[in-house]
């Protein structure tokens, strides 16, 4: 029963690619280790065990070679705007909850993390820790129930990881440090600093100076790592890749589920799209997942994009639909329970969608039925995927049955599926793009633990997780 804090100067720093590595890197020398991360903030969702977590904490349980459950990810914050978000405890959304101010929700989350976080010292032999942005954002030290508060209730030491691609790594890692309260500096072990290109020699005598005004060493420095693995909190720039078909997403303010569209990358030049010229040229576009399906539908048509969306199935070019796609594409939208909210769809196929107070989470095996052209390719291929949706969707007219139980309908150009992560299935991005993406999962996870494993002290990292095997 032992625990490692992972935490960073800032978002992006590198927190949940160092604990996705470190999973691994443990999981390989023969340890049972889980992921934490008490609060996650993201609009990336996965299917666990118990019902949805972050991306990011499903990804880091498979790196550890175990089963993802809710206890890695107690509470997730979903966006669905400037002002409003969807709150998740224990893997299942609390209507009341999403609907109080920011402050008072975090009066009610803290025992859902405590227990959680106990549950899983009992019984893993090490728990990884991901915080969240810094430890020392001061203005929020009273909300605190991701960094300093966790390490605490786990008593756990920290390592700190900084950008230094973003220029100013030393300073921010002082920064952060002398933020801290006294016991909590005493926490951190270890400073990393991530995503370095370039000649370490560069770094000159910055390690052993910021060690001597902290105490603190420098424990590794690693490079600048072309992972593929999917962006924790929305999604990154695409990689280019200008000679490959052109799959355009349509990126609208609360898209969501952005990450299954990672494994795309290696076989397609992904383009996000936030205006109608982006969506010329493209072989396929894709609606996303939608976080807010209503105001993202308001979006679709003040941006011009739905038009243009409307003129491409018009001309024959192909539009995927997923899950939050699928019911924009349809003729209207109602929201009877205050979930979402109620308004017109695009009208390009037959069917309309009721919310339910419910959300529905599983995790889904099916297989394409008979498709006629452009989407014939995908006849008969077996898939697996996941739902997350408050919707039920009812169809107004004749349409074909792309995948049974009504998850898929195809009309003509139109493809609208219910089925996440359909993209992460080979054989379907094959039909799709005409290449299987060739680099696996668990090949990019190892890649990731060989990088830390040459780059980290990790025999210190051990011995201050109480870890030594």
């Amino acid at each position: 029963m032992t625990a490692l804090m992972i935490q960073g100067t800032s978002s992006w720093a590198g927190k949940s690619l160092l604990t996705t590595a470190l999973c691994r890197s443990f999981a390989r020398r023969g340890l049972r280790v889980a992921p934490f991360k008490a609060q996650n903030m993201s609009n990336n969702a996965r299917v666990a065990q118990g019902g949805e977590i972050g991306a990011a904490q499903y990804l880091q349980a498979l790196a550890a070679g175990v089963e993802p459950d809710v206890r890695m990810n107690p509470i997730l914050v979903k966006p669905e705007g400037e002002t409003r978000s969807q709150v998740i405890v224990d893997g299942v959304v609390d209507l009341e909850l999403s609907r109080r101010p920011w402050p008072d929700r975090q009066l009610f989350l803290w025992p859902a993390i405590e227990s959680a976080l106990r549950s899983l010292l009992d019984d893993f032999a090490l728990v990884l820790i991901e915080g969240a942005g810094s430890p020392a954002e001061i203005n929020l030290r009273e909300f605190d129930l991701v960094n300093m508060r966790v390490a605490a209730a786990a008593n756990a030491p920290v390592l700190l990881v900084t950008d230094i691609h973003r220029g100013g790594a030393f300073a921010h890692l002082y920064g952060t440090w002398a933020l801290l309260k006294e016991e909590e500096r005493a926490r951190i072990r270890g400073f990393v600093l991530n995503k370095f290109r370039g000649d370490p020699a560069l770094l000159s005598t910055g390690p052993a100076r910021v060690e001597e005004l902290t105490g603190v060493p420098v424990l590794g420095v690693l490079p600048w790592l072309e992972h593929g693995l999917p962006d924790e909190d929305g999604a990154g720039p695409p990689a280019a890749r200008p000679r490959r078909p052109r799959v355009v997403i349509v990126r609208y303010p609360t898209a969501s589920n952005l990450d299954e569209f990672r494994v795309l990358e290696q076989v397609a030049q992904v383009v996000w799209a936030g205006e109608p010229k982006d969506i010329a040229g493209a072989a396929v576009v894709v609606l996303p997942g939608s976080k807010h399906v209503a105001g993202d539908l308001d979006w679709l048509r003040n941006s011009g994009v739905g038009s243009a969306i409307t003129q491409r199935v018009a001309s024959g070019g192909r539009v995927l639909g997923i899950c939050g796609g699928l019911q924009m594409l349809g003729e209207r939208i109602d929201d009877q329970h205050g979930v979402d909210g109620s308004g017109a769809g695009l009208g390009l196929l037959p069917l309309t969608t009721a919310f339910a107070p419910a959300k529905l989470t599983r995790q889904t095996e099916t297989r394409f039925g008979r498709l006629e052209p452009p989407w014939r390719a995908l006849s008969s291929l077996a898939v697996s995927g996941y739902e997350i949706r408050h919707g039920r969707t009812r169809l107004t007219g004749p349409v074909d049955l792309a995948l049974p139980g009504g998850l898929g309908f195809a009309r003509g150009p139109i493809l609208g599926v219910y089925l996440h992560g359909l993209l992460e299935n080979a054989e379907v991005v094959a039909a799709l793009v005409g290449e299987a993406p060739s680099r696996t999962l668990d090949q990019s996870l190892d890649e990731l633990a060989d990088a830390v494993e040459r780059h980290l002290d990790l025999p210190t990292l051990e011995c201050h997780a109480g870890a030594v095997v």
